[in-house]
């Protein structure tokens, strides 16, 4: 009988046809005997070759295992008695396929090695899984470079590529995504701001100049679309009708996902400058007499955005000129001036009313708006503070705190003018 015969006619744990024990023990002591046979062990395993060829006949091996990996031991002998090509069909989980490898590579079996690695490689992975693979192939070498290729990460331009089709689906530049819709639509946006969230080491994809594109382009199309399903409004037969406001509302609930991303991507001005430039047009729809007692979720929802917006041209995020922070205060102070009472009046009337301003929403747009007005030349300052002072409604927003900066500013500069006047006799002065 040649050897490959006889390696296929002997059993684990025939005693009759054994030549080598096995003794496995563990930190406790708990030992277990495995009746192997040497022709198996030399061919598949150096470890085992290398202290038979310095055994006798009736050798004994010991090895000892810890409370973690003996039964990985007891799996890996057995295995070691399978046809090769049987071997991956025997893992059952990915974490008993570690287990093993560990072993196999600690008793240098190649064949169970490289069998793990092939099942490894084609299974799905859990995020605590994935870190035990990393720890177990990094004794490996090059022939872990399967399962590495998983692992490694992607060069920049392709993961450009990959967030580039994201931000299509999200934005849904490239029209409907039928037949998921919504799903891939909702997919695709939690993996952009995923991709985008900054974390202990770095974002996955910086923004640059093609990227930056796309998102334009996306951009411009919500607006657009936005601007357009606003005007039709008025020409609806029926405004009462759900349908009609859930579909203006579906292009604002894009709008605002879109101006949630655009800061992580420096592009907060251009979502500041498109809504500025649709929100006269938007404003003249929405204050329309046809609307007065309807549309409130569409009301509220523009109120909502435009506090992103102030917020960034507030706080100095994002930097435009004079006249663009003016004409942004006149067009949207009135219509929240005018609509928080509405909003309250309209809760204390109904019971269960869902569209209202709540606390954290008013104290940002408050703070938003007299920051804003603070950074204003006095002279229009004066002009909106005047306003605001000569309104029914001048509890919101409350902009005492502003008033109170501009007469101190005020009372200041006149005194340094007048100080610098008596400086320099009756020159004139410009400050």
């Amino acid at each position: 009988m040649d050897k490959a015969q006889e390696a296929n006619s002997c059993k684990l744990g025939d005693r009759s046809t054994s030549d080598v024990t096995v003794r496995l023990s563990n930190r406790e002591g708990r030992p277990e005997w495995f009746y192997l046979h040497s022709s198996i062990l030399i061919n598949k395993s150096k470890f085992f070759a290398d202290r038979l060829s310095h055994l006798d006949s009736t050798a004994c091996i010991e090895i000892h295992c810890t409370d973690f990996d003996y039964d990985d031991h007891v799996s890996l002998l057995r295995l070691l008695y399978l046809p090769e090509n049987s071997v991956v069909d025997s893992f059952d989980s990915v974490k008993t396929a570690i287990g093993i490898l560990q072993v196999a590579v600690a008793l240098q079996c190649e064949e169970v090695t490289q069998s793990c690695i092939q099942y490894l490689e084609a299974s799905p992975w859990e995020d605590k899984e994935e870190e035990e693979i990393i720890k177990a192939v990094s004794k490996l070498g090059p022939v872990a470079k399967p399962i590495v290729a998983r692992l490694q990460p992607v060069d920049l331009s392709t993961t450009r590529n990959v967030f580039v089709s994201a931000i299509r689906f999200a934005m849904s530049i490239g029209g409907p995504c039928l037949p998921f819709g919504d799903e891939l639509i909702t997919s695709a946006r939690e993996q952009v701001e995923y991709m985008l969230e900054e974390d202990d080491d770095t974002p996955l994809i910086t923004a640059d100049d093609e990227v930056k594109s796309v998102v334009k382009t996306g951009l411009s199309k919500i607006c657009s679309s936005f601007e357009k399903e606003v005007s039709s409004l008025l020409l609806e037969s029926d405004l009462t009708s759900e349908a009609v406001e859930d579909r203006v509302l579906r292009i604002l609930s894009d709008l605002e996902w879109t101006c949630n991303i655009l800061p992580k991507m420096d592009l907060m001005k251009e979502f500041v400058c498109n809504w500025t430039e649709i929100s006269g047009n938007i404003l003249a729809v929405v204050e329309d007499r046809k609307l007065d007692s309807l549309m409130w979720g569409l009301k509220v929802k523009l109120i909502e955005v435009t506090g992103k917006v102030l917020e960034a041209v507030g706080y100095g995020n994002v930097i435009l000129p004079p006249a663009c922070r003016v004409q942004l205060l006149k067009n949207w102070l009135p219509y929240i001036r005018k609509m928080k009472p509405l909003l309250d009046s309209k809760g204390n009337e109904e019971v269960g009313f869902p569209h209202k301003m709540d606390e954290d929403l008013c104290e940002s747009i408050e703070g938003a708006i007299v920051s804003l007005i603070l950074a204003l030349p006095s002279n229009d300052q004066a002009e909106i503070l005047a306003d605001w002072m000569n309104t029914e409604q001048v509890r919101y927003p409350d902009l005492s705190e502003a008033f109170e900066v501009w007469c101190y500013r005020t009372k200041s500069a006149k005194r340094r003018l007048v100080e610098g006047l008596d400086k320099i006799g009756n020159a004139a002065v410009s400050l």
